[in-house]
């Protein structure tokens, strides 16, 4: 931040921390007194002429305000901790385009990251099994490859995304909808650190210390899908915040991807909304980077299995829709012993998988 005075910057953080006061709010004050430092300055009258609300003019000066401006200034001190503002050449580029661009964005790690091809994998938080190792599966293939993989690091898909990432030694950012001495949820601290210690990144537009409040996931959306070429979306109910996202992208101009499921599986509806909606229909890797020519050229692909796995036809059966070890027999016209056995081998190769009493194909 060196192009900022400490002054400004310790005044744009003051800023950041009023109120009511939103990217929108922020940038009118910006334009109309020039910095941050003469928005302070200026008189109630001035803010209440621009159309802002008492409550973000009144406490600027207050002793709360300007001791976490204080507490975010110690913070940057502090080795891999940035703040990048909208103004500065450091900031996101495809980011920046978007009209409600954030206009601070705190970063634990590497902000570089936040300027090379990114690809968004989101999706429920209560997965399915086959849905996780879908997620990991294109996860590892696109970081191998070189995309920074960008996900929420919310439990489910996310977590997933992250994780394969960090299988192949890729990139992998997360957004968080808390601030970022307050990591939201717990059970996912320690996949935060595993994201810094293998040079990811994380970053939040709140406050370091803004806990978990419901608005602010949906509003941190825009950020995934704003700093990425396009957002995959791999299982999702209609009613999921991933499907904000998705919608979020294809307003930015950004591309949008969706991975089909069985009709009977309600993690797939949102999908297959998305798809009707004219989102693209992705089954391999390859329909994600037909639409990105160059951007980046992926190596060939991890090894897959044997055309005779890939022909198995209880395979086949499960990759349609779960299955129990009867309905594979009357699918499949083989006696259930004869399955079973077929079963167990495929489990053992990590081929298929035991869920809520059935058999699901399982991805990678």
């Amino acid at each position: 931040m060196t192009a900022l005075s400490p002054a400004e910057l310790e005044a744009r953080l003051r800023l950041h921390h009023l109120p009511e006061l939103g990217p929108a709010r922020f940038r009118r004050l910006m334009d109309a007194f020039g910095s941050a430092s003469a928005a302070l300055s200026a008189p109630a009258s001035a803010w209440r002429a621009l159309g802002l609300p008492a409550c973000s003019a009144e406490p600027r000066r207050s002793p709360e305000i300007r001791e976490a401006a204080a507490r975010a200034l110690a913070w940057l001190e502090s080795p891999g901790h940035h703040l990048l503002c909208w103004d500065h050449p450091s900031y996101p580029a495809l980011l920046a385009e978007l009209n409600n661009a954030p206009p601070l964005l705190y970063v634990a790690g590497e902000p570089a990251l936040l300027e090379r091809p990114q690809l968004a994998l989101v999706g429920s938080r209560r997965a399915s099994a086959p849905g996780l190792d879908t997620a990991r599966a294109f996860a590892r293939s696109l970081a191998g490859g070189g995309f920074v993989i960008t996900s929420g690091l919310a439990l489910g898909i996310d977590g997933a995304a992250h994780r394969g990432a960090l299988d192949v030694a890729g990139a992998t950012v997360a957004v968080l909808g808390t601030g970022l001495q307050r990591l939201y949820p717990n059970r996912h601290r320690g996949l935060a650190r595993e994201i810094l210690d293998a040079g990811g990144a994380l970053v939040s537009e709140l406050p370091l210390d803004c806990p978990p409040q419901p608005g602010n996931f949906p509003r941190r959306n825009r950020i995934i899908s704003g700093l990425s070429l396009g957002v995959l979306v791999v299982e999702a109910s209609p009613s999921s915040g991933s499907l904000i996202t998705a919608r979020l992208a294809a307003e930015q101009g950004r591309e949008v991807y969706a991975i089909p499921g069985s009709i009977h599986h309600p993690g797939a509806r949102g999908c297959h909304q998305l798809i009707r909606e004219g989102a693209a229909l992705v089954e391999r890797v390859e329909d994600i980077l037909d639409t990105l020519r160059g951007w980046q050229a992926l190596p060939p692909a991890e090894e897959q299995s044997s055309p005779a796995a890939e022909a198995h036809p209880l395979l086949a059966l499960l990759r349609a829709a779960p299955h129990t070890s009867e309905g594979l027999a009357a699918a499949s016209g083989w006696a259930l012993p004869q399955v079973l056995a077929e079963l167990t081998d495929l489990e053992l190769q990590g081929r298929v998988a035991r869920e809520a009493g059935g058999w699901v194909h399982r991805v990678g």
